[in-house]
C-alpha cells in the first residue's frame, strides 16, 4: 500500500499566518503605470493565456507588454520565443509604437528627417534594455527554449526575474512524440507549469476556433467567445493562471480584452484602443451617452460607452508620439 502523503492545516496554521500578517506580496511585473492594464497580473509562478483570432493584434499586445515591463522592471529578463516572426519585424513594430512613426515608413525603410528625432528616441528606449531581451531561433521546441533560458539568463528565475513569452503554443514542441495536436498542446502546458514553478513568469499567446454565435453563425466575435474558445482547449484553460482573449469589435480600432478565467482574483474585461499604424494599444475608459433627446444616459455594455468615446475622440495627428 502506498504511504499517504498530506498536510494537516493545524500543522500548516502557524508558517501560514506568519506569512499572512508578515510575509511579502507576490512579485508582479507590470507592463502599465496606471489603469486597468497595471491590474493584469504577470508574474513568477504564474502562466497568463492570451488568444485571440487572426489579425486580432495578439501579437502585439503581449510584445506591447513584455517590452513595457522591461522598461518598468530594471532586473528583469524577457525571453521571447514567436513562431511566425523574425526579430526585426517585432522590433520594427515596437519602434514604430515607442518613436510614433508609423510602421510603414519603417517597414519599408522611407525615413528622413522629419522622423530622426523621434527615431533616435525610440532607439535609445530599446538599447537601454536590449541586453534583457533574447529571441529563440529555430528549432521551436520547448527544449531549446528551457537551453536558451539557462545560458541566457542563468539566475534570473532566482534574483532579477524572467518572462517568457511564446507566441504561439500550438507551434512549439514539446519533447517526445504524441499521438494528436492536444496531446502535444496538453504536453507543452505540463511542461509550462514546472517553468512556472520554477519561478519563471510564463505568458503564453494561443490560437481560437471559430464559435457560434445565437444566430448560429460562424464568427470570432466577442459575444461567442469562451473558455472553450482556445483551440485544443482542455489542458489550456485547466492550467492557465489567467485567460484573456482579445476580441475584434465592428469598429476596427476596438478591441476587448476578455478576462474569462482569474484563478486567484476578480474577472475583469478592458475596453482597448488599437492603432494599427504604431502598433499601439491603449485602454478606453467608459463614459456617459447621449440619446436622441440630447438627454445624457449611462450606457450598459462596456462596447457601447468605448464605440461613443471613440466616435467622439479626435484622432491623433500622424507621428504623435507616445509618452509612457
Amino acid at each position: 500500500m502506498n504511504k499517504a502523503k498530506f498536510t494537516v492545516a493545524a500543522d500548516a496554521l502557524d508558517r501560514w499566518r506568519d506569512d499572512l500578517l508578515t510575509g511579502k506580496p507576490p512579485v508582479m511585473f507590470r507592463f502599465a503605470e496606471e489603469g486597468p492594464l497595471s491590474q493584469v497580473e504577470i508574474g513568477p509562478q504564474l502562466i497568463t493565456l492570451v488568444g485571440g483570432s487572426p489579425g486580432s493584434g495578439k501579437t502585439g499586445l503581449v510584445m506591447q507588454a513584455a517590452i513595457d515591463a522591461l522598461r518598468l522592471n530594471p532586473e528583469l529578463r524577457v525571453v521571447v520565443c514567436n513562431v511566425e516572426m523574425r526579430p526585426a519585424v517585432l522590433l520594427d513594430r515596437q519602434l514604430a509604437r515607442l518613436s510614433g512613426v508609423p510602421l510603414d515608413a519603417i517597414r519599408f525603410r522611407r525615413l528622413d528627417g522629419r522622423h530622426a528625432e523621434r527615431i533616435d528616441a525610440g532607439l535609445a528606449t530599446i538599447e537601454a534594455f536590449a541586453d534583457r531581451l533574447c529571441f529563440v531561433d529555430p528549432p521551436f521546441d520547448l527544449a531549446n527554449v528551457a537551453a536558451t533560458t539557462d545560458q541566457f539568463a542563468p539566475d534570473a528565475v532566482s534574483g532579477c526575474g524572467l518572462m517568457l513569452v511564446l507566441d504561439y503554443l500550438q507551434r512549439i514542441a514539446p519533447p517526445g512524440v504524441q499521438n494528436d495536436r492536444r496531446g502535444s498542446v496538453d504536453s507543452v502546458m505540463g511542461y509550462l507549469r514546472q517553468f512556472s514553478d520554477a519561478g519563471a513568469a510564463v505568458v503564453v499567446v494561443s490560437s481560437v476556433g471559430r464559435q457560434k454565435d445565437n444566430r448560429g453563425r460562424s464568427t470570432y466575435a466577442a459575444d461567442a467567445m469562451n473558455l472553450a474558445s482556445f483551440k485544443e482547449s482542455g489542458e489550456l484553460e485547466f492550467g492557465a493562471d489567467d485567460a484573456f482573449i482579445l476580441a475584434p469589435d465592428k469598429d476596427p480600432g476596438i478591441r476587448r480584452l476578455m478576462h474569462l478565467k482569474a484563478r486567484h482574483g476578480e474577472q475583469t474585461d478592458i475596453c482597448l484602443r488599437f492603432t494599427g499604424a504604431l502598433q499601439r494599444f491603449e485602454t478606453m475608459e467608459p463614459e456617459a451617452s447621449a440619446n436622441e433627446s440630447g438627454q445624457h444616459e449611462p450606457t450598459t455594455g462596456m462596447l457601447s460607452t468605448a464605440l461613443i468615446k471613440a466616435w467622439r475622440q479626435q484622432e491623433p495627428a500622424e507621428g504623435e508620439p507616445w509618452k509612457p
